[in-house]
């Protein structure tokens, strides 16, 4: 047996392919980094940096689910029901408002008034198996409280898995 049997030849091409090879996690980690500065830096995509420069508002949401029901609650201080829209279809909940502060204060020696403008969208995915029809919402001293009942059939679906110890 002769030494060349036993070391692979090298064509250009393949040390080329090589080198392409061993490049391929730096340029992924270039193209990751190079597209999470463009999401950071466009305030049109990033919701954290949005509100800050475009004074818009993103409601603070929980989401709670039992065996009955899915109950979601949004936090919506100084709003009246008036100014907010639900939307549900099977698969999301989207809540909409538009939210108008004007406050105006006249001393003896001093004028101010204020005012403030934001309005939000928020879309929310829901599990399968909501009743629509069932669903109901409540507003109470800025809270808005959603009830989504599960249907029948959503509730029977549900089996609880054994773990086995191996």
């Amino acid at each position: 047996m002769k030494i060349k049997d036993l070391v692979s030849a090298r064509t250009p091409k393949n040390e080329e392919m090589t080198r392409l090879h061993e490049m391929e996690p730096f340029r992924l980690m270039s193209e990751n980094m190079r597209r999470l500065f463009d999401e950071f830096f466009d305030m049109t995509s990033n919701p954290a940096l949005t509100p800050m420069m475009s004074g818009t508002i993103s409601p603070r949401v929980d989401v709670s689910e039992n065996e009955k029901e899915v109950i979601m609650t949004a936090e919506l201080p100084g709003m009246e029901e008036k100014e907010i829209e639900l939307l549900l279809t099977p698969e999301t909940l989207t809540i909409k408002g538009e939210k108008k502060l004007e406050s105006e204060e006249k001393e003896r020696d001093y004028y101010r008034s204020e005012r403030m403008y934001g309005s939000f969208c928020r879309t929310i995915s829901l599990p399968s198996g909501i009743d629509k029809d069932k669903t109901e919402a409540t507003f109470k001293r800025g809270v808005l409280t959603i009830t989504m009942p599960k249907t029948v059939q959503a509730r029977k679906e549900v089996k609880k898995l054994e773990i086995k110890k191996e």
